[in-house]
């Protein structure tokens, strides 16, 4: 499964009058790769950014950033799962895959966290076999899926 989403846009909108900035794939992948990932998965963060305007702060940025640089080195990229987007403000911070098993994801994630703190994240999953969740944010932004 080959799929070769270099292109990532970053955009802007507002949420109770705060700033979001999402960052996500352009195009969705072909038919073939959506099928086989069904499962909507968001790690969330929430923090306290009422003094920033609903963003993170510095030190909570960093250790973001950090989470982040994990995620990136999580093993089954486009076989067990494919990032898709995040988003970051009004107090809430997300990560967003597509994946094909939950478990077998869940041990890739746990393994590329090995000897990182805890973070204070939460993990759900959602089925979402249209991959309706990108195709709405894609419609937000007026980008073709």
């Amino acid at each position: 499964m080959a799929f070769a989403e270099d292109i990532w846009s970053v955009g802007e909108a507002k949420i109770q009058g705060k700033p979001i900035v999402y960052k996500f794939i352009n195009t969705a992948p072909p038919a073939s790769i959506r099928q086989k990932l069904p499962w909507l998965t968001v790690i969330s963060w929430k923090y306290d950014g009422s003094e920033n305007n609903g963003m993170p702060s510095k030190i909570v940025n960093e250790a973001m950033v950090k989470l982040e640089d994990a995620l990136e080195t999580i093993d089954g990229r486009e076989t067990l799962y494919l990032d898709v987007y995040s988003a970051t403000g009004n107090n809430l911070k997300e990560f967003a895959f597509y994946i094909a098993d939950r478990e077998h994801f869940m041990v890739n994630f746990n393994h590329a966290l090995h000897g990182h703190p805890a973070y204070p994240i939460e993990i759900n999953f959602y089925e979402d076999n249209e991959w309706n969740d990108l195709a709405k944010l894609h419609q937000d932004f007026g980008v073709d899926r």
